[in-house]
């Protein structure tokens, strides 16, 4: 449905992930830590066919999310969330809405594509900067 190219995170956001995952059952993870994590497991739903629509429909804490993106610096992609927020109230199914709903969405996702594509540097700087 998107012309965008998935992401694909460079080693070090792997092995830093795997880590965290691997520790979640042993500690409380840092609010730093939990952004990284809700970042990288967030991609893929927003780049997923449903797109915004699958993330508003999405059983994760939606606040979290965009505050986590907002921690690593990922500006663009928060007024992206924040602007596709009504997504929320609509029905389960992306193929319900209007012609205008549908346009709105699609630019409101161009807009949030293109931003992604600083998304890798961004987590990279914060992961330096905030964890070591």
């Amino acid at each position: 449905m998107f012309s965008h190219e998935p992401i694909e995170w460079p080693d070090e956001v792997e092995t830093l992930v795997e880590r965290l995952e691997n520790e979640l059952s042993e500690r409380k993870l840092s609010r730093e830590e939990r952004a990284v994590l809700d970042v990288y497991h967030t991609v893929p739903v927003i780049e997923s066919e449903d797109g915004l629509h699958g993330f508003w429909h999405s059983e994760v804490n939606h606040q979290r999310i965009i505050t986590s993106f907002d921690l690593i610096g990922a500006s663009a992609l928060v007024d992206g969330l924040n602007a596709s927020r009504w997504c929320e109230t609509r029905g389960e199914d992306r193929n319900d809405y209007s012609e205008t709903e549908e346009d709105y969405l699609v630019s409101i996702e161009e807009e949030l594509f293109a931003g992604m594509d600083e998304l890798v540097d961004l987590l990279i700087d914060f992961m330096e900067e905030e964890l070591g």
